[in-house]
């Protein structure tokens, strides 16, 4: 992000799923823009690596491990953040379950595997927006980004219960906003499009990825950069006025009409 030393100087942020593409890359930006980060993931991910790296390029950063789904995980993450900086400025609900091929029609859902994926991605928001608003509150307030997905705006054939999480995922949002405005906490969600992780670069097949290219309005998928530059505005006093808001962060791949592309190169045919 441009003009963005010092942007955050003085703030503590919380980064949950920070072991993974998105996630490093928005405790990277956000620490070069000043604040202390406490990088938050599962004790499976390679956290304390990236914690390192992000530590060797001389940022301010921990690392906690930490089970969203689980209310004492949660709450100890909390606490690990207050006994290490002091305090609690910003939130980022970036970890989420996704990606299990199971996840499909509704007429083929397995009950355990909604209730997983409803477990950790709407639970664990809601819990850590529960755990956190109280430290944001005893800062003065505070900013939380709930990331969610360009899934939950339109009906598809597959990742059904994910989207269906992040659905609730955007109202929570909204809720979030209403309750805590008066307490000076201010909470905003990112619908994201198709991003260019190193997971998904190496997992998608080249034909696929050029059909996802092909609608996005900008010309190409998304890069973790895209994603962590609006969080680090959407937490930052410039964006002091803007709350309760679900953001397409996707290249406008849900700006256009659902013909637009293949009408698009008909027409090029002459």
């Amino acid at each position: 992000m441009s003009n963005s030393e010092g942007l955050l100087s003085g703030k503590v942020a919380i980064i949950s799923g920070a072991a993974g593409g998105v996630g490093i890359e928005t405790s990277r930006v956000l620490a070069q823009a000043g604040a202390r980060v406490m990088l938050a993931d599962l004790a499976t991910s390679k956290l304390d690596s990236v914690v390192e790296q992000l530590r060797g390029e001389g940022l301010d950063v921990a690392g906690q491990t930490v089970d969203i789904a689980n209310e004492a995980s949660v709450k100890a993450l909390i606490q690990a953040t207050l006994d290490k900086f002091g305090r609690l400025d910003i939130l980022d609900n970036n970890a989420a379950s996704q990606g299990q091929r199971e996840d499909g029609v509704i007429g083929d859902m397995s009950v355990e595997l909604w209730d997983h994926i409803m477990g950790v991605n709407a639970r664990g928001a809601m819990l850590m927006c529960k755990h956190a608003i109280p430290a944001l509150i005893a800062a003065g307030g505070g900013s939380i980004i709930n990331i969610s997905s360009g899934t939950s705006l339109a009906g598809d054939f597959y990742a059904t219960a994910y989207a269906c999480s992040k659905g609730a995922v955007n109202t929570l949002t909204k809720y979030v906003a209403t309750q805590y405005a008066a307490q000076g906490i201010r909470c905003n969600a990112l619908t994201l499009g198709l991003i260019g992780t190193p997971i998904l670069k190496q997992a998608m097949p080249a034909p696929m990825l050029d059909i996802f290219t092909r609608h996005h309005m900008a010309g190409r998928i998304g890069e973790p950069a895209d994603v962590a530059n609006m969080v680090a505005f959407l937490v930052s006093d410039r964006s002091a006025w803007i709350t309760g808001q679900v953001y397409s962060v996707d290249g406008g791949f849900y700006a256009h009409t659902p013909t637009t592309v293949q009408v698009t190169n008909l027409m090029a045919q002459g």
